[in-house]
């Protein structure tokens, strides 16, 4: 499975990241939520220290694109294959930066890709 490391993880049910992390678990991936705020989700710590991750193979952005810079760094030491912008983390910068290191962007839904399997 795709090990998945969701940037604006969220304890708050009412958030599309928190919906994602439980989605993604269930459907067998590994997942590393990842916010600003300590919390737990899908029974998994949110880390907020921006841990090393090895092998990822996916980013999924829940972070809007005006608070996106402090995370560029970060987002592209993980080299993911892939990253996803969710509706409204769209960013053309970073797709730019992501792009010039050979890593795959998309604009899509996570939700939706899990949901329809083409994630």
């Amino acid at each position: 499975m795709k090990k998945t490391v969701v940037i604006g993880a969220s304890d708050n049910p009412g958030r599309f990241s928190y919906k994602a992390v439980h989605q993604l678990k269930r459907s067998g991936h590994e997942v590393v939520p990842v916010g600003i705020r300590k919390g737990e989700v899908a029974g998994l710590a949110i880390e907020t220290e921006k841990p090393a991750v090895d092998e990822v193979d996916t980013v999924t952005l829940y972070v809007g694109p005006q608070n996106q810079p402090s995370w560029y760094d970060y987002i592209l030491s993980l080299k993911p294959k892939r990253i996803i912008f969710n509706p409204g983390t769209e960013n053309i910068e970073l797709e730019r930066k992501a792009q010039e290191q050979n890593i795959k962007t998309m604009h899509a839904c996570t939700l939706v890709m899990l949901s329809v399997g083409n994630y």
